[in-house]
């Protein structure tokens, strides 16, 4: 059926959440050629228009029907925070008032976008300052989008050079709005959007295994990261309640049908805690999971963000991780940065054939963004 938007006390449609197609059947059905589709398309999208006056090279009565029919429902950065590392924090305002978060993090050869996927967060990690707001809505693909580009923009205006890298790392669980996810990426990577390449884009998940084979199923081209934080069922159902649903035998099955699906390696960040993940039973344990498929460690050195449970493990705890993951070399981060993190890779299944990759790496993690510094 053709669709006929009417100007109507209706609250109008978001322009942005209605295929090209159907924008050009909208013009057909108002007396309008169909390639104007195609050409307003090109403004939402790649141009990056914010309202319908950008349109420059559409007509007047043409710009009018979209103001009467539409909105664009484009984000608008608040407040941008820059710090002495370079990283830029934006508190991202949405068309109803709510607030996410963004940041860019630069190094000297990259930039990173971690972009928010909801406003909140649907799950309930007990160590993570996001998960103590209630979920109130997921995010549109265009208001995801949006965060992408406005970080391309400042990585250009403050360092030169194009947003290289995406990581799904900021509010929210990916997974759990992932229609939404799966279409911003679709025009994200989309030589109709910002055509960057999905190899360049981590979506990171706190561990939903039937959305992790259904990733695998749909055959996506990005990397997978997990939050895995440990390896003892006991101490992740405590630290992070909603795994209680999906027990690491679930998660464990969900990752290897990914690696035979998409032969693509996974990455596990794991934050070490003084008390709570810092023994030989928990090393034990990572190493063992480290085992089943392919991947690589982030093992990540805390710093709390109040004076609760969640406490800093010592040098002693981390030394014996980096230990019985097999590393290579270790070099101190000389740079006062919010959490260190050490990269381990496991090459091989079945085997503790570990190396390390070292490297200055993103300067973020939830708990430092929730830090708000």
């Amino acid at each position: 059926n053709k669709l006929f938007y009417l100007c109507t006390m209706i609250q109008k449609k978001d322009i942005r959440t209605i295929t090209k197609e159907q924008l050009r059947e909208f013009f057909v059905a108002n007396g309008d050629k169909a390639f104007r589709g195609n050409q307003v398309y090109e403004w939402l999208w790649s141009k990056g228009a914010h309202s319908f006056e950008d349109m420059t090279n559409v007509s007047k009565e043409t710009r009018a029907v979209l103001e009467a029919n539409f909105v664009i429902n484009h984000i608008k950065v608040d407040t941008i925070q820059r710090s002495e590392d370079g990283t830029v924090k934006n508190a991202v305002r949405l068309h109803d008032d709510l607030i996410v978060e963004s940041v860019l993090i630069p190094t000297e050869t990259r930039t990173t976008a971690c972009v928010s996927s909801q406003v909140g967060c649907s799950l309930d990690c007990n160590f993570c300052a996001t998960a103590r707001l209630k979920r109130m809505r997921n995010l549109e693909p265009g208001e995801i989008y949006d965060q992408v580009a406005a970080i391309d923009n400042e990585s250009r205006l403050y360092y030169d050079r194009p947003l290289s890298n995406i990581v799904f790392m900021g509010m929210g669980e990916p997974l759990m709005n992932y229609p939404n996810v799966m279409k911003a990426i679709d025009m994200i990577t989309s030589t109709e959007g910002l055509g960057m390449s999905p190899k360049r884009i981590t979506v990171s998940t706190s561990g939903i295994p039937k959305m992790i084979k259904k990733m695998a199923d749909d055959e996506v081209k990005f990397k997978l990261a997990v939050s895995l934080h440990s390896a003892v069922e006991e101490i992740r159902n405590e630290i992070m309640p909603f795994t209680k649903n999906f027990p690491l035998t679930d998660l464990r099955e969900s990752l290897e049908y990914w690696y035979r699906k998409t032969k693509s390696k996974i990455t596990y960040e794991y934050v070490v805690w003084k008390g709570i993940n810092d023994d030989k039973r928990s090393i034990d344990a990572l190493v063992k999971f480290c085992k089943y498929v392919p991947c690589k460690v982030n093992l990540i050195e805390y710093n709390p963000i109040d004076d609760g449970i969640f406490q800093q493990a010592s040098e002693e705890s981390i030394n014996a991780y980096i230990k019985a993951l097999g590393l290579k070399q270790y070099h101190k981060n000389l740079i006062d940065i919010q959490t260190k993190e050490i990269w381990f890779e496991a090459k091989d299944t079945g085997k503790n054939s570990s190396y390390a990759m070292f490297t200055q790496l993103l300067h973020y993690v939830q708990a430092a963004l929730d830090k708000g510094e």
